[in-house]
């Protein structure tokens, strides 16, 4: 069962957390530049939102973030 997060933030950061890693997988594999720029972006967006403390543009980061996949 997966455990969904209680609040905004929480998820945001999550996810934020979640790619993180997934980035530093990209990383490691020689052709990943490019997957691993576009999670990049997507992490730098989201901790614009954060910081501008914009709900809209957190939520679009959020659910931008939960598309990362390895």
């Amino acid at each position: 069962m997966k455990k969904e997060p209680k609040n905004l933030m929480s998820g945001l950061l999550k996810e934020m957390n979640r790619c993180k890693e997934l980035k530093a997988e990209y990383d490691m594999i020689p052709t990943g530049f490019f997957g691993s720029a576009i999670i990049q972006i997507s992490i730098k967006n989201a901790e614009k939102a954060i910081e501008e403390n914009d709900v809209v543009k957190m939520l679009v980061a959020y659910e931008d973030l939960k598309k990362c996949t390895g």
